[in-house]
C-alpha cells in the first residue's frame, strides 16, 4: 500500500510546494485535482492536454520530489440537468481521460452524478424514498435514460484514451452512493466503473466499512480509497436521526461532522479496514483527505498521515513458517 493526499487539502500552495511538503512527511503520491469540484489549483486537464511542454514540467516536478500521481481527480456532475452546468464538468472529464492517457495515469476518480427529477427539471433530484411512488418512478427515468446511457458513453471514450480505472466516489446527493448503486451501473455499463470507497460518506449513513470492503471486493470493484473520518454527534442523532442539511460550520447542530482520521473512529478500526483491504487485494493507494472542520488541513493532515503510516500493510507476508 501507498500513502497518497488529495490535492485540494494543499489549494493554497503550488504544486511545488506541495510535493515538497508531502514528500518530507513520508507520503508516496498526490491524487491530482484537475477540473470539477476538485479545482485547478495544481492542474487544468483543459490546458495540460493540450500542452505537452506543460505536461512534461508537470511530470518533471514529480519525479524531482520522488512523488507518483495515484490518480487525476475530476469529480462533477456531468448529468447536470443545467446542459451548460453538464457541459462545463464533461469538458473537464474528457480532458482528465485525455490527460491521464497522455501522462501514463490509468484511473479517474470522479462521481456518478445525479439529473433532475424528469426532463423538464433545473436542479439535480437525489431520490431515495419508495414512496410516495413518485419517487421511485422518477428515479428508473434517472437510472435508465439519463445515466446509463451517459455513463456507457463516458466509459468508451475513457477506454479510447488509455483510462483502465474509473473510481466512483459512493456520495449521497448522487445515483452511486452505496455498494449496491454502484455495482448496478457497473453491471449496466461494464466493470470499467468501480468503488472509490470513502467511509466519510458511509459511516453516516450506517454502514460497517470491513462489510463494504468484503461485498465490492467480492464483485473485484475497489478501484480506490479515500481515508476520511466521521464522528457522530449521538445527542444530535437520537433527536433529529443522520440527514442533515445543517451548515457545516454549525458544529453543535449538527449529527455528525467530517473529521481526521482517528477523531471520528478510533485507530484499531482504521486498521482492521486496511487488513480488509488487503484481504480483498487491493494492494494500492489510500488517499488521504481532510476537511475536518476544527483543525487546520496541515495539522489534520499530519496526523493523519501518522495514524496511516501506523496502520497500513507495506509488506505482505510470503512465509507463513506456522501455516
Amino acid at each position: 500500500m501507498k500513502i497518497s493526499v488529495v490535492s485540494g487539502i494543499l489549494g493554497g500552495y503550488s504544486l511545488d510546494e506541495s510535493l515538497e511538503y508531502l514528500s518530507g512527511l513520508g507520503v508516496d503520491e498526490f491524487e491530482l485535482g484537475v477540473g470539477g469540484y476538485p479545482g485547478k489549483a495544481h492542474a487544468d486537464a483543459l490546458v495540460l492536454s493540450k500542452d505537452k511542454k506543460a505536461r512534461e514540467q508537470l511530470l518533471e516536478t514529480f519525479k524531482r520530489h520522488n512523488m507518483g500521481i495515484s490518480a487525476l481527480s475530476v469529480h462533477g456532475n456531468c448529468v447536470h440537468p443545467d446542459k451548460a452546468e453538464a457541459a462545463r464538468y464533461e469538458a473537464d472529464f474528457e480532458a482528465a481521460c485525455v490527460l491521464a492517457g497522455q501522462i501514463g495515469i490509468d484511473r479517474i476518480v470522479t462521481f456518478s452524478g445525479c439529473p433532475g427529477a424528469d426532463p423538464y427539471a433545473k436542479t439535480p433530484s437525489w431520490n431515495i424514498a419508495a414512496w410516495p411512488p413518485e419517487y421511485p418512478k422518477s428515479l428508473e427515468w434517472q437510472w435508465n435514460e439519463v445515466l446509463i446511457p451517459y455513463w456507457k458513453k463516458a466509459v468508451k471514450f475513457a477506454a479510447d484514451n488509455g483510462v483502465k480505472r474509473i473510481a466512483l466516489e459512493m456520495h449521497p446527493g448522487f445515483c452511486v452512493y452505496n455498494p449496491a448503486t454502484c455495482l448496478r451501473l457497473r453491471d449496466a455499463v461494464g466493470d470499467m466503473i468501480g468503488a472509490n470507497i470513502d467511509p466519510s460518506h458511509l459511516f453516516w449513513q450506517g454502514m460497517d466499512i470491513p462489510e463494504v470492503i468484503r461485498e465490492l471486493g467480492a464483485h473485484k470493484a475497489i478501484y480506490y480509497f479515500h481515508a476520511k473520518d466521521t464522528q457522530l454527534f449521538g445527542h444530535n442523532v437520537r433527536k433529529n436521526g443522520v440527514l442533515d442539511p445543517t451548515s457545516f460550520t454549525d458544529f453543535p447542530a449538527r449529527s455528525w461532522s467530517f473529521r481526521t482520521l482517528g477523531y471520528g473512529h478510533d485507530a484499531t478500526l482504521w486498521k482492521q479496514i486496511f487488513s480488509e483491504l488487503f484481504i480483498a487485494g487491493y494492494d494500492d493507494s489510500i488517499s488521504i483527505e481532510h476537511e475536518d472542520g476544527l483543525m487546520s488541513p496541515k495539522e489534520g493532515l499530519e496526523k493523519a498521515v501518522k495514524l496511516v503510516q501506523e496502520s497500513i500493510i507495506r509488506q505482505g507476508n510470503t512465509n507463513m513458517w506456522w501455516a
